[in-house]
């Protein structure tokens, strides 16, 4: 019974802090530093994700940024899913916590990215169904509005309501309620620039302002 104990806690503890490790990866800093268009910090908003990645100029980076991020969460939950033979709750703690990883990494001193590409990670591997209604959502707000903000953010309050409507596991609608509080915390100031009109629209170029005032 000890062992069999033993044995349980150390495969939560492999799938947590794995998850984590796998989340905290930087996949635009390492693209755009490997790829010699410098440090994506000290670009644009100095945000790491795919956002700001394509301000470098580079699509191709900033397709590699983002299949990264989001593929550091699929592969978070496959490794929860494979050593736990499908358990939900260490299924949904294994993304929560490769979502934390890439918001907060350690090897960043904790300054990371929003999130987003991370959260359909997560979400299309956990429970998939809830990942493409969440990814609907993005594509009919952005096309609706041109908002790349507002699109991610509508998924991101979505996703546990999904969860509850598909029959998820409560332990998938607590992910997503999770991750979509985090969404809004990191996303702060884009909701303070939707609020006054000011955030700015897919395919539009901005007019010259201070870095402040950049979408990350």
């Amino acid at each position: 019974m000890q062992n069999l104990a033993a044995a349980t806690y150390l495969t939560l503890a492999i799938t947590i802090i794995g998850g984590y490790l796998l989340g905290s990866i930087p996949f635009g800093l390492i693209a755009t530093r490997l790829g010699g268009a410098g440090d994506i910090r000290q670009i644009g908003s100095g945000n790491i994700g795919a956002t700001n990645v394509l301000r470098s100029g580079r699509k191709d980076l900033a397709a590699i940024t983002l299949l990264g991020d989001a593929g550091k969460g699929v592969v978070a939950v496959l490794l929860a899913r494979f050593l736990t033979h499908g358990n939900p709750a260490v299924i949904a703690l294994a993304g929560g916590a490769a979502f934390l990883g890439h918001l907060f990494p350690v090897w960043l001193k904790f300054k990371g990215g929003k999130g987003v590409a991370t959260f359909y990670g997560v979400l299309l591997s956990a429970c998939w169904p809830v990942g493409v209604a969440a990814g609907a959502t993005w594509l009919a707000m952005a096309f609706l509005f041109r908002i790349s903000s507002l699109a991610a953010l509508t998924a991101a309050v979505l996703a546990a309501p999904f969860a509850l409507a598909f029959d998820q596991d409560v332990a998938f609608q607590a992910l997503g309620l999770f991750m979509a509080v985090l969404i809004f915390i990191r996303h702060r100031e884009n909701i303070a620039r939707l609020l006054k009109g000011q955030e700015p629209r897919i395919g539009k170029k901005k007019d010259a302002a201070p870095p402040a005032a950049e979408a990350p």
